[in-house]
């Protein structure tokens, strides 16, 4: 029970992460591309790589916290879902350069956040 009260609080706080990061984006540069839907899903992919690995190597990232972190608050944060369907919803507008480009860019950086998260994770806690 208590492992379940932490990751539907932590989703919580991430969907609200998620939502704020939203606003920014739009704020800063325009609704005319999904940005925050990409910033969660790279930030995402970051930090699940390095909360991951940080915990394969460490003691000090423990299973409830692991669990807490990772399908709670990222679980909440990122937004695959919202991905997919923006993806979708650009090409049924016709937007097929746009639509193309968020997905390339969305699995490439993705991608790369997730190395990144990888080598820092093992970078900092060791091999």
């Amino acid at each position: 029970m208590k492992t379940l009260l932490f990751v539907t609080l932590a989703g919580a706080l991430g969907s609200a992460a998620r939502y704020l990061v939203s606003l920014g984006t739009v704020r800063w540069f325009g609704a005319g591309f999904p940005y925050g839907t990409l910033t969660v899903n790279v930030v995402g992919s970051f930090l699940i790589a390095l909360i991951m690995q940080a915990a394969l190597r460490t003691e000090a990232i423990t299973p409830l916290m692991r669990i807490t972190l990772t399908t709670g608050f990222l679980g909440g944060f990122t937004t695959y879902s919202a991905f997919n369907y923006e993806s979708l919803d650009l090409m049924s507008k016709g937007a097929w350069r746009l639509a193309l480009t968020n997905l390339v860019v969305t699995l490439t950086a993705c991608l790369v956040a997730g190395v990144l998260g990888f080598r820092v994770a093992r970078a900092v806690m060791g091999r």
